[in-house]
C-alpha cells in the first residue's frame, strides 16, 4: 500500500488522447499515487490484441466485445466501469451511393466488409440488424480483413477472410466487391451513404427499445495489479473521471461515457446479450463477474 512521500507507481498503459482523456496526457490530471506511461500503437485498437494475448499492458483501454471474450477466456483482466468511447452505431452501416438497399433487410444474402468480426462496433452493427429490424445475420457473407483480437476465437463459417492488398473498405464498396460495409467514422465519401436515411432516429429508436447506449470501449487493468494495488486502481479510475469530467460528451442528449457500476449495469447486460446471440462468447456472462472487489465498488 501507498506510504507517504512514496514514489508513485509507473502503470505501462495504453489509451487513445482523446479530448475525454487529454488531461492525462497532458499531465493537468495526476495522481500522488500513480503515474501513467501511456504507451503502445498510436492507433489503440491495434494494441488490444497483445494486450488479450501478452498482457502487453496493465492498465488499457479495451473494447467492450474483446473484453467480454477475454474475460469468457479467463483473461487476467478486471473491468474498471470507465467508458472511455460511447456512440450509437448506426451511422457506421454504409452502401453505395447508388444502390437499391435502402432497407436492413434488403441485407440478407449480401456481403458485408468489415475489419473483423468480433470488433465492436461490427458486433453493434450485427444487433442493430439481428435484434433491432430481425435480419438473419448468419444469411449475410461477412467480408473482413483481419482475424479476432483472441487467440481462442474462430471466425464462424459465413466469414470470408480476404487481403485488401492496398485497398480500403470504402475501395471494396465502390468497386462492387461487396454490397455494404461497417466503417470505422462517419462517412465523409461522397461516392457512400448511410444505409439509414435518418441515423440519429434510427439511434433513438434503439434506445427506446432497449434503453442502452452502445459502448465502444472501456478500461480495463491487470488482476495481478489490482489484487496487489487497489489503491492505484482507485486512483486510476479518479484519474479517468475527472479527466472525461474535463470535456463530457453528449449523444442524442445521453451521456455517451457512462462511468460506475450501476449506471453501467443495463449497458452491460445488452452487450453480454448481444455478444451471446452472435455466439461469440463460449458461456454467458454476467455483470457483476466483470469486476473484481474493487472495480464493483467504483460509480
Amino acid at each position: 500500500m501507498f506510504e507517504p512521500n512514496a514514489t508513485p507507481l509507473l502503470v505501462r498503459t495504453h489509451l487513445a488522447d482523446r479530448p475525454n482523456t487529454h488531461a492525462l496526457f497532458t499531465g493537468q490530471i495526476t495522481s500522488p499515487l500513480v503515474t501513467l506511461d501511456i504507451c503502445g500503437p498510436a492507433s489503440v485498437s491495434k494494441g488490444f490484441k497483445p494486450l488479450v494475448r501478452q498482457n502487453a499492458f496493465e492498465a488499457s483501454e479495451l473494447s467492450v466485445m474483446t473484453f467480454l471474450q477475454a474475460k469468457a477466456y479467463n483473461k487476467p483482466l478486471v473491468l474498471l466501469p470507465a467508458t472511455v468511447l460511447g456512440r450509437f452505431q448506426h451511422v457506421f452501416l454504409a452502401v453505395r451511393a447508388d444502390s437499391d438497399i435502402s432497407d436492413p433487410a434488403q441485407l440478407a444474402g449480401r456481403r458485408i466488409g468489415i475489419r473483423s468480426y468480433t470488433v465492436t462496433t461490427v458486433t453493434w452493427a450485427r444487433a442493430i440488424l439481428q435484434a433491432q429490424f430481425g435480419v438473419d445475420i448468419d444469411a449475410i457473407t461477412w467480408v473482413a480483413h483481419e482475424d479476432g483480437h483472441l487467440a481462442e476465437w474462430r471466425d464462424p463459417a459465413n466469414v470470408d477472410r480476404i487481403d485488401l492488398n492496398g485497398r480500403t473498405l470504402d475501395d471494396l464498396l465502390i468497386a462492387g466487391d461487396v454490397d455494404a460495409v461497417v466503417l470505422a467514422k462517419p462517412n465523409t465519401n461522397p461516392a457512400i451513404r448511410t444505409l439509414f436515411a435518418d441515423p440519429a432516429q434510427a439511434s433513438r429508436n434503439w434506445y427506446t427499445q432497449f434503453g442502452t447506449l452502445q459502448l465502444n470501449h472501456m478500461f480495463v487493468v491487470g488482476t495481478e495489479l489490482s489484487a496487489r494495488r487497489p489503491d492505484v486502481v482507485q486512483a486510476i479510475y479518479g484519474m479517468l473521471k475527472r479527466a472525461k469530467a474535463a470535456a463530457p460528451k453528449l449523444e442524442l442528449g445521453l451521456d455517451a461515457l457512462p462511468f460506475g457500476v450501476e449506471t453501467n449495469r443495463r449497458n452491460l447486460e445488452v452487450a453480454i446479450d448481444m455478444a451471446w446471440a452472435q455466439r461469440l462468447l463460449p458461456r454467458r456472462l454476467v455483470v457483476d463477474e466483470l469486476f473484481d472487489a474493487t472495480a464493483i465498488g467504483l460509480d
